[in-house]
C-alpha cells in the first residue's frame, strides 16, 4: 500500500535583505524595506528560436559575434526578441515616394543606451533636496521622505521605529528597552518615576511590561499597562496608601487599561484575533521597604552590593514550568528544558482568567540593586546567581550604564526576544549580617 503524501506548498520568494517571505507583487519587503524590484527575475523556461545569419549575410566572422538577444519587459511581458546581427537590415525601408531616406541598416541594429538614472542623494534641486519643515528624511538614502507607514518614498527602506530602542534615567532609577535581533518591532514597554510619601521621603517606581506576541496589538497592551500602573502609583503613594496595597491596586488598574483595548478592535472576519495582552512586573523602593508586584513571567531580582552575599529572585513565574515545579511533578531543570516551559498561565488582557496580582514586601538589611526585567533578559541569566554575575559592579552608582550592559548581555547571547530592564538602587546602612533580602 502506498502512503499518501501531503502536497508541498509552492515556496515563496525571500527578501535578499532579511530572508523574510515576500508576497507576489510586493515592490518592497514588508520587514526591512528592501527594494524587491531591483532583484533580477529568472527568465521563463521558454525556448527562443535563434535567427539564422549566413556567412554571406553577416560576414565571415558571423559565428564569432556576441549574442545580441535582449529581453523586453514592457507591459509586464517577458518575451524574448532577437536583434539582427550588425551589418544586416533590421528596419524596413522607407516607402517609395515618401521623401524619407532609408534608415541605415548598421545604425538601426544598434540599440540606443538608456539615459543614466541620477542618484537622488546627489541632486541639488527638486523636492528631495529641500523637504518641508518637519519632514523626516530616510536614514538609508538621506534623500527620500519617510511616509506615514514608516517607509522611505524614495528607496523603500523601513525606518527605525521610535520604540526600537528606548532609554530613560530619572534620578536613581534607569531603564533600557531594545527590540532585540530577531523581532520586527519592540513589544515591551516600561515606566520609571519618583514621587514623595506623606512624610516627604522619596519613593521610586519601576514598571516593566512584555506584550504577548500571540495576541493582537501586544505593543499597545504593554504601553497601556505600564502607563496605567505608573499613574496609579503616582496618585496613591502620596496619599499614604501602603506601597504593597498601592502596587496591588496599580496592577488592577493596568489590567483594566489593557481590557479596554479589546473594545477598540476592528473586527476582521478573515483574520483570527486575540485580545491584546501583556505581562507586568513592578518594584517600589520607599524608605526601608522594597515592594514588588507581578502577573506573568517577567521577573524581579535582588543583587546585593556585597557579592559574597547570595542574590535572590523576588518573583515566581505564572508559567507552565513554574506550575510543574510547584506541584512536584518535575524538577526545575526538567521543567525549563521542556518546550512548554514559557507558556504563561497568567497575564493582563480581556481573555485572561480572573487576574490575581502577586505582591511581596521586603526589608533588605544592606545596600543593593533591584533588577526588574522581561524574559528577553532572564533567558540569558535565569538564576539569581547568573543575573548577579551579569550586573556590573558599579550598577548601583550608574544604573543607566548597568541597564545598558544587561541589554548588551542579552543581545550578545542571541537577542531572540525584546529586551527590557530597569534598575532600582537600594541604599541602606549595613545592620549586621543576614540574608541579602529579608521579609517583614
Amino acid at each position: 500500500m502506498r502512503m499518501s503524501q501531503k502536497p508541498q506548498e509552492t515556496a515563496r520568494s525571500k527578501c535578499p535583505g532579511c530572508e523574510e517571505p515576500a508576497e507576489s507583487g510586493d515592490r518592497f519587503c514588508g520587514a526591512c524595506g528592501y527594494d524587491l524590484s531591483a532583484v533580477s527575475v529568472p527568465p521563463r523556461d521558454r525556448p527562443t528560436n535563434a535567427l539564422a545569419v549566413s556567412a554571406a549575410e553577416g560576414g565571415p566572422d558571423a559565428e564569432n559575434r556576441p549574442d545580441t538577444r535582449v529581453r523586453s519587459d514592457a507591459e509586464g511581458g517577458s518575451e524574448d526578441f532577437e536583434l539582427a546581427a550588425p551589418g544586416t537590415a533590421s528596419a524596413p525601408d522607407a516607402p517609395a515616394g515618401s521623401g524619407l531616406p532609408a534608415a541605415p541598416a548598421a545604425e538601426a541594429s544598434v540599440p540606443c543606451p538608456a539615459p543614466p538614472v541620477p542618484d537622488p542623494r546627489t541632486r541639488l534641486d527638486g523636492p528631495l533636496a529641500t523637504p518641508p519643515a518637519g519632514t523626516k528624511l530616510c536614514v538609508a538614502c538621506r534623500a527620500g521622505r519617510v511616509d506615514t507607514d514608516g517607509y522611505c518614498q524614495n528607496c523603500g527602506h523601513a525606518q527605525p521605529r521610535e520604540r526600537d530602542h528606548m532609554e530613560q534615567e530619572l534620578g536613581s532609577v534607569a531603564a533600557v528597552s531594545d527590540r532585540g535581533l530577531r523581532h520586527h518591532r519592540n513589544e515591551d514597554s516600561f515606566a520609571v518615576s519618583t514621587t514623595a510619601l506623606p512624610d516627604g521621603s522619596p519613593a521610586v517606581i519601576a514598571i516593566v511590561c512584555d506584550g504577548v506576541s500571540s495576541a493582537s496589538r501586544p505593543d499597545e497592551a504593554s504601553a497601556a499597562a505600564a502607563n496605567a500602573a505608573n499613574e496609579a502609583l503616582l496618585e496613591s503613594l502620596p496619599r499614604g496608601i501602603h506601597p504593597q496595597q498601592a502596587m496591588h491596586d496599580a496592577i488592577v488598574a493596568a489590567s483594566k487599561s489593557v481590557n479596554a483595548l479589546a473594545g477598540n478592535m476592528e473586527h476582521d472576519p478573515h483574520r483570527h484575533q486575540n485580545a491584546p495582552a501583556c505581562t507586568l512586573v513592578g518594584a517600589i523602593t520607599a524608605g526601608d521597604l522594597l515592594v514588588v508586584g507581578w502577573v506573568g513571567d517577567s521577573r524581579a531580582y535582588w543583587v546585593p552590593d556585597d557579592r559574597s552575599v547570595p542574590p535572590a529572585r523576588l518573583t515566581e513565574d505564572d508559567s507552565w514550568a513554574a506550575q510543574m515545579v510547584a506541584t512536584g511533578l518535575m524538577s526545575e531543570a526538567e521543567a525549563y528544558a521542556d518546550d512548554r516551559a514559557h507558556a504563561i498561565t497568567g497575564w493582563l488582557g480581556a481573555d485572561a482568567y480572573e487576574v490575581e496580582p502577586h505582591t511581596g514586601s521586603f526589608k533588605p538589611d544592606r545596600p543593593g540593586l533591584v533588577v526588574v526585567c522581561t524574559d528577553g533578559l532572564w533567558n540569558y541569566a535565569e538564576s539569581a546567581v547568573e543575573m548577579a554575575a551579569a550586573v556590573p559592579a558599579d550598577a548601583r552608582a550608574r544604573p543607566l550604564h548597568g541597564a545598558q550592559v544587561l541589554v548588551g548581555h542579552a543581545l550578545d547571547g542571541g537577542g531572540h526576544d525584546n529586551v527590557t530592564v530597569a534598575l532600582l538602587p537600594f541604599a541602606v546602612a549595613p545592620q549586621g549580617a543576614g540574608s541579602g533580602c529579608g521579609t517583614p
